[in-house]
C-alpha cells in the first residue's frame, strides 16, 4: 500500500478543489425540492462545477453517465441521473460529486431531506452526519486509520442501523481513489499508522434497516437489500499534526 503524503503546494491545491466543491454543495442544496427529476440536478451540478474552471470528477469515471451520483431512499450510492427519476415530497436523496482543480480531485456527500420528512429519517441523516465527526476524532497524526473506521461503527451500532460494508471511504489526491481504502466497520487490526499531509475521503453509509446491499442490473446503483432507506454523509479531510482539517466544509 502507497499512501501519498502531499507537499505545501498540493494540499493548497486540494484546499481550493474542496473549497469550490463545498460552496457547489451548498448551492445544489438549493434546488432540491419535490418534481425536480435526478438529471436536472446532475445538469445543474456539472455546470457549477465548470463555472469554477473545474472538471466534474465522476463524469465518465469508468463509464460513470452522470457529473453526480444521486441516489434517492433505498438507494445507498451511484445512483444514475435520469429525466425520469423525479423527487417527491417525503424522499430523501444524496449526492454524492467532486471535481478536479488543477489536477487534484475533492470528493463530498451529503443526505437532504426532500419537503417534509418523517422524523425517523431525518435522525437517520443527522446520526449518519455524527457517524462521521465521531470518526475524524482519531483522525490526527499518530493514530491509526482503523480507530477511525472503528469509531464510526461504533456509533452507527448505538444508533441500531445497519453499516454498509460493500463500499468503503479511500485517500484522494491526484486520483479520485487512492490508496487508503477506509472502512466503516470494526477492524481487527489497528491499521496504518496516519500522517500529516495524508488526504482521506471518510464517508459513513448507513442504512436505517440492515447492512446488506445490492447491486442493479444498470452496473452502478447500489441498493438497501431490505429496500429501506439509507443515508451517505463524505467530506476530504487533511490529516495534520493536531485537529484534522475538513476541506469540503466552506468556512463560514
Amino acid at each position: 500500500m502507497a499512501v501519498s503524503v502531499k507537499s505545501e503546494r498540493e494540499i493548497e491545491l486540494m484546499r481550493e478543489s474542496c473549497r469550490i466543491l463545498g460552496e457547489v454543495h451548498d448551492k445544489l442544496k438549493e434546488i432540491i425540492s419535490p418534481g425536480i427529476s435526478t438529471l436536472e440536478i446532475d445538469i445543474e451540478a456539472e455546470k457549477l462545477i465548470r463555472s469554477y474552471d473545474c472538471i466534474p470528477n465522476f463524469l465518465h469515471y469508468n463509464g460513470f453517465p452522470g457529473s453526480i451520483c444521486v441516489s434517492i431512499n433505498e438507494e445507498v450510492v451511484h445512483g444514475i441521473p435520469k429525466k425520469s427519476r423525479k423527487l417527491k415530497e417525503g424522499d430523501i436523496v444524496s449526492l454524492d460529486c467532486g471535481c478536479i482543480y488543477k489536477g487534484y480531485h475533492s470528493d463530498a456527500a451529503r443526505t437532504y431531506p426532500v419537503g417534509e420528512v418523517d422524523p425517523e429519517l431525518l435522525k437517520l441523516i443527522k446520526e449518519t452526519e455524527n457517524c462521521f465527526f465521531e470518526g475524524i476524532k482519531f483522525a490526527k497524526e499518530g493514530n491509526h486509520l482503523h480507530d477511525i473506521s472503528n469509531a464510526i461503527a461504533d456509533y452507527a451500532e448505538k444508533c441500531g442501523y445497519g453499516i454498509v460494508t460493500a463500499l468503503v471511504g479511500h485517500g484522494i489526491g491526484t486520483s479520485l481513489h487512492e490508496d487508503p481504502s477506509i472502512p466503516n466497520y470494526h477492524m481487527n487490526n489497528r491499521g496504518i499508522k496516519l500522517v500529516a499531509g495524508m488526504t482521506l475521503a471518510i464517508e459513513p453509509m448507513i442504512n436505517l434497516g440492515r447492512g446488506d446491499v445490492d447491486f442493479l442490473d444498470d452496473g452502478w446503483t447500489c441498493v438497501t437489500s431490505d429496500r429501506l432507506p439509507s443515508s451517505h454523509y463524505e467530506n476530504t479531510i487533511l490529516i495534520t499534526k493536531g485537529e484534522p482539517e475538513i476541506l469540503t466544509l466552506p468556512k463560514r
